[in-house]
């Protein structure tokens, strides 16, 4: 029973953490971007073990630090079943030329001097229409990292530039989970929300553009138009290119501008990518096949589905461009996930994580610290509990009652939680967001994180602004 528990101390919170950070330290250190791929989950299933035991020296049962373990891994249940379907997107649209296509066209217009800019601006409109930077990336965001292997652009300041602008269109659309999650836990309203967040996330957002429309016109491009012609001829060699085959795209741009779940419309997207394969690329699935008939080419859009599409066209760099996807190739980051939150939800059940908030409060004395102190917490929670959508609600549960204390409006507090939760979610490569991302722009977060510039600066831009006082709303009805 809960009264035979111990409370937490600072002590107890800081030795599984403590191991936590100098274990997934050492992992970088000993296997660089490759840590994501086992290494990090070894050190989190540790971190979990080490956090049971002080859980055990408090009086909780192994079977309540199970059942938080199991209880944890439930809450990303919803983001593998997305993460499968993506994986089978990817594989099914490769097969059906829509990648190749959006890649064919996107090298036409997309010029080196403003291709990072292009590509923010490309993924945040995206993100504004959907709502979804997760969607975006797995769509045109993995279009965008093929036409910089095209055009030889830097894969890391892609991959940045794609999260930067997917994240800003993402924490500004209404439709978004993250935008809706973050004023319901805070007590305010939606579109108030927004309008006070476009002070902290424009600013930050028009930076960027122009940070990445100067690399865009001072860095040395290798590639010659020979290299973007020779990549557009491999693909009409291979594909039949024609504008009819970004379809399966804009129907689930649709699905998801009229709120049918991700999980659904994405996995309706792959199987439309599976029929448009069959119908207007079947000779490459004869070929590929080896065999004739329906029932040859049906079974190329099945494997693709599951272990993804694979082409040989005698280029490594074309063969890497042109393959991929399949719901297996998830797994890796399927297993990061799990292992993450499960050492989250360990740490918030035995109350270790809500030992640091209360010396936390003691602290903030002015309102920009508290504002601050929630930027830092929400951070804090995605490193430890490495879900984005904890991020929001643990330190909206623990900061709201201080916030209405002090006579402060909570949209201030709904936009703390974004500036510092929704925003640096896919900098952590254990965490759900930066395991996605790597899994569908197929590159470590650890790569890219210093050319997501909007996630860099955007946080830091809501921290001055608390310190400052600027935009820091009182409450329209001071507390009694």
């Amino acid at each position: 029973m809960s009264h035979n528990h111990k409370q937490a101390s600072l002590l107890d919170a800081m030795i599984p953490l403590t191991l936590l950070v100098l274990m997934l330290a050492s992992a970088v250190v000993l296997f660089g971007g490759d840590s994501s791929y086992g290494p990090n989950q070894i050190v989190l299933i540790i971190a979990t073990f080490v956090a049971g035991l002080v859980g055990l020296k408090n009086g909780y049962s192994w079977k309540e630090i199970e059942k938080a373990m199991i209880n944890g891994i439930s809450l990303s249940m919803g983001a593998i079943f997305i993460l499968l379907a993506v994986g089978s997107l990817i594989g099914t649209w490769l097969a059906a030329g829509t990648v190749p296509t959006l890649i064919y066209f996107g090298l036409q217009v997309l010029s080196p001097d403003w291709f990072y800019a292009a590509a923010c601006l490309v993924s945040a409109i995206v993100a504004m229409s959907i709502g979804s930077s997760w969607t975006t990336a797995a769509t045109v965001g993995v279009a965008l990292m093929g036409i910089a292997t095209g055009i030889g652009m830097s894969p890391a300041i892609a991959a940045g530039a794609v999260v930067s602008g997917a994240y800003f269109g993402d924490k500004i659309s209404p439709l978004s989970e993250t935008t809706n999650l973050a004023p319901a836990v805070a007590g305010s309203e939606l579109f108030e929300h927004i309008r006070h967040m476009l002070w902290t996330t424009v600013p930050a957002f028009v930076v960027t553009m122009i940070i990445f429309t100067i690399i865009g016109f001072t860095s040395v491009v290798d590639a010659e138009n020979i290299a973007i012609d020779e990549v557009q001829n491999t693909i009409l060699s291979i594909y039949d290119i024609s504008i009819i085959h970004l379809l399966p795209l804009v129907v689930l741009i649709a699905m998801a501008a009229k709120k049918v779940p991700a999980f659904p419309a994405i996995f309706i997207g792959a199987l439309i990518g599976a029929l448009w394969a069959m119908v207007f690329q079947a000779d490459l699935l004869t070929d590929l096949s080896g065999g004739e008939g329906f029932i040859a080419k049906f079974s190329v859009v099945w494997v693709a589905m599951y272990d993804g599409f694979s082409i040989k066209t005698g280029s490594d760099s074309m063969d890497s461009l042109l393959s991929g996807g399949g719901m297996s190739s998830m797994l890796n980051t399927t297993w990061l996930i799990m292992t993450a939150l499960m050492f989250g939800a360990v740490m918030e059940k035995l109350g270790l994580l809500a030992v640091f908030v209360k010396g936390i409060l003691k602290t903030a004395k002015t309102s920009g610290s508290l504002i601050t102190s929630t930027i830092f917490t929400a951070f804090g929670v995605n490193l430890v509990t490495a879900d984005q959508y904890m991020s929001i609600v643990m330190p909206g549960r623990m900061y709201r009652e201080e916030y209405e204390r002090r006579g402060l409006a909570n949209v201030n507090l709904s936009r703390a939680l974004e500036d510092g939760g929704t925003i640096t979610s896919p900098l952590i490569p254990w965490n759900t967001c930066g395991a996605y991302m790597a899994g569908v722009l197929l590159i470590s977060p650890l790569e890219y994180w210093y050319f997501a510039f909007f996630n860099l600066l955007n946080p830091i831009f809501a921290i001055a602004f608390a310190l400052l006082g600027i935009k820091v709303l009182k409450a329209k009805v001071a507390p009694q």
